[in-house]
């Protein structure tokens, strides 16, 4: 007999509860098609009660020193470490992709913690003695408030660490809304999170769709939002947090370019740009989408690509040899299908064609495979149009003027990449490609946590990017006193 899925809950002011909600969300695993749980599409309520215990947090979490914040973190730095493995396999369980990949994700998660933890010299200010007669001037960071932090499908376990630990160290309280589509790895992080002492309500976590998204939005409370999503949705959540007076970053979508040069090594180039096409069949906004060739090296790297890209191991992740696991909704398959059909009406060749596959013990489960499309038009919608799949475009041009005149030509500036041997090339490369992220011999051109995700154009809303000293700022404000203590000599 099935067992009936469990209700996944909220986490308010240091205590679970199951939300009064009209409706829930079925939790799939998009490779057996599995139901693992459901997930309650919670009222707009429970985003003021979160809000309302976030702030209630704020006047005593403030006044905690530095020093005493970061503690809470090297703790949950430590619990991460020891539940890694099971972490890791319930991201694969609900977002699909292979554990080496959801492996990889949590490492990320936890560099962000390990630099929060430096928050008592990054948070510092600056000071100058004698700006004018007896007069000093200092510079100080202190906390907004209650932040919130909206986050998507693909990277369930890292990217709410992009945003939280930074908030929290530097003294600012935080609600975190998880994708609905995949809401169990924060269960697991907040039960951590709750093992560490932190006091009630300095983190929270609210699970629902667009009416908890738009009450964080709108919500007096809230000082602070960070999102990551597609264009169109962050370009909203920017436009509507900041109608409300609300700083915000805002992470979106991206058609990242990679260029290869004929003097590029064509094995590494190859090996690098399938895994950044493929991997988490390119379900990420750093997913190398675009392959522009240049002179001869159409020739070498279309055969050698092709090759990679037919022979790949899709199925199960958490399967041994699995290189490539599912896309996460039957919806997003047919989305990625039907534009991999509208590139055959725009012209373009189906070198090596994904739709349909059968994968043995997984008939059901929600598979693209590899895909290139060749001869794609510069102009067309294939090239401009996010497909958030294991969709490489080839493109092939003369010159690299002409490639990264291509490059600039796009909305999106998320990531660009080149291949080469040539430093000339790579120089020009990263001085000129309108990108915010830049590889060279990078197919992923991921930042560490010490620097800042950054992304340009339509990629990105706002001023202050995640992760390093971008996150420090966003999440403080400055403060900057001007004082004299010195006997009354000036007449005012």
């Amino acid at each position: 007999m099935t067992q009936p899925a469990s209700i996944v809950q909220n986490y308010i002011n240091g205590e679970w509860s199951t939300p009064n909600a009209e409706s829930y969300l079925e939790v799939i695993n998009p490779a057996t098609i599995e139901v693992l749980s459901k997930v309650p599409l919670s009222p707009a309520t429970e985003i003021d009660r979160a809000a309302n215990a976030a702030q209630t947090a704020f006047s005593t979490w403030r006044r905690t020193p530095a020093t005493e914040r970061v503690q809470y973190l090297f703790k949950l730095k430590a619990l991460l470490e020891d539940h890694f493995e099971d972490i890791a396999q319930t991201i694969t369980l609900e977002c699909g992709k292979t554990i080496a990949e959801a492996k990889g994700e949590m490492r990320r998660a936890i560099e962000n913690v390990e630099v929060a933890c430096g928050i008592p010299i990054l948070m510092q200010g600056y000071n100058s003695e004698d700006i004018a007669r007896g007069i000093d001037e200092h510079m100080i960071r202190q906390p907004l408030g209650v932040t919130a932090i909206i986050t998507p499908f693909n990277f369930p376990g890292m990217i709410p660490f992009w945003f939280m630990p930074y908030a929290i160290a530097c003294g600012n309280t935080c609600i975190i809304k998880p994708s609905e589509r995949v809401p169990l790895t924060m269960q697991k992080i907040f039960h951590l999170l709750e093992q560490t002492g932190l006091p009630k309500g300095v983190v929270n976590l609210v699970n629902g769709a667009k009416e908890v998204v738009d009450a964080l939005l709108d919500h007096e409370l809230i000082r602070a939002i960070s999102f990551v999503g597609s264009s169109p949705v962050a370009k909203y959540v920017y436009s509507r947090a900041a109608a409300n007076g609300k700083r915000s970053q805002c992470q979106g979508g991206a058609k990242n370019p990679v260029i290869v040069l004929p003097d590029a090594d064509i094995a590494m180039t190859t090996k690098i740009m399938a895994d950044s096409a493929f991997g988490c069949a390119g379900q990420r906004c750093l997913a190398a989408s675009v392959a522009i060739t240049v002179g001869s090296a159409r020739n070498t790297f279309t055969e050698a690509i092709a090759e990679v890209a037919t022979t790949r191991q899709v199925g199960c992740g958490l399967d041994s040899g699995v290189q490539m696991g599912p896309v996460i909704t039957d919806q997003s398959k047919t989305r990625i299908e039907s534009m991999i059909g509208k590139a055959e009406t725009e012209g373009a060749t189906v070198l090596v064609d994904g739709r349909s596959p059968k994968i043995s013990g997984y008939e059901n489960g929600y598979f693209v495979r590899p895909t290139i499309l060749q001869n794609i038009d510069p102009a067309g919608e294939i090239a401009k149009t996010e497909i958030f799949g294991p969709v490489l475009s080839l493109i092939h041009l003369d010159t690299i003027d002409d490639a990264i005149a291509l490059v600039n030509r796009s909305q999106y500036g998320n990531m660009a990449s080149l291949f080469t041997s040539s430093g000339a090339a790579a120089r020009k490369f990263r001085y000129e490609a309108e990108a915010g992220n830049i590889g060279i011999n990078i197919g992923v051109a991921a930042p560490m946590a010490f620097f800042p995700f950054s992304g340009w154009k339509e990629s990105f809303f706002g001023d202050l990017h995640g992760q390093g000293r971008d996150a420090i700022e966003f999440f403080t404000q400055t403060k900057v006193i001007v004082e004299r203590w010195h006997d009354w000599t000036r007449q005012f």
